[in-house]
């Protein structure tokens, strides 16, 4: 498969196990306390030392201060940080310098005005997560389900960070937003739940199934 994978908001043993067995290059943890999907520094470690070599383990934050980071990094392996949150560019690169580990910066769209992030975040970030943007009120950053008209993308090619495409995907809908975007990395969480912070086996074997031969 050409298109890598995110599965995102992992929070059991079995998830791991789905992840991996359905083809992922990437799963993700959640350090969110608003979010179903939240998981302790103790359950993350474990869930980490399970994830076998090859497939990048990330950790998404949001807004988090230097304290909350160390503590992170100290108990949990991880590849890569995803930066969620309002960070500037300023604090995207001061991440990345103070960790040493590659940062992912999300940047939410909902019309073309919210392209202008793109170039802002480039420099500093070692990849690009472009997720819907959430509505005003919302209690999570991402992971709700929402997915942006998907051809505002198609100014895609003169960009030089590389990035990922997120934001309601779903089994049914994620070989047609590779094709319109270009895509060839994209992140799934609540699109493949049996409910909100349980991952569906089938559901992510059936994910990346739709993408096969892209």
């Amino acid at each position: 498969m050409s298109i890598a994978v995110k599965f995102c908001g992992l929070t059991r043993p079995q998830d791991i196990h789905g992840a991996v067995e359905a083809g992922a290059r990437y799963v993700g943890f959640v350090f969110f306390p608003k979010s179903p999907r939240n998981v302790s520094l103790a359950a993350a470690r474990d869930l980490a030392l399970a994830v076998p070599p090859g497939v990048a383990k990330v950790a998404l934050t949001v807004d988090a201060d230097d304290a909350a980071l160390d503590a992170l990094t100290a108990a949990v392996p991880l590849d890569l940080l995803q930066l969620h949150g309002h960070e500037p560019p300023a604090r995207v690169a001061e991440v990345r310098g103070r960790y040493g580990l590659p940062v992912m910066k999300a940047i939410g769209i909902a019309d073309a005005d919210d392209l202008a992030q793109i170039d802002a975040y480039s420099g500093v970030a070692d990849q690009l997560l472009i997720d819907a943007k959430p509505p005003k009120g919302a209690d999570l950053p991402g992971g709700n389900g929402l997915a942006f008209d998907w051809r505002l993308l198609a100014a895609r090619k003169y960009w030089t960070t590389p990035w990922m495409l997120a934001g309601g995907l779903t089994p049914d809908n994620v070989a047609e937003a590779v094709r319109l975007t270009g895509a060839r990395q994209v992140d799934v969480s609540s699109g493949v739940e049996a409910e909100p912070g349980l991952k569906d086996t089938g559901r992510m074997a059936a994910f990346t199934g739709a993408l096969a031969g892209l």
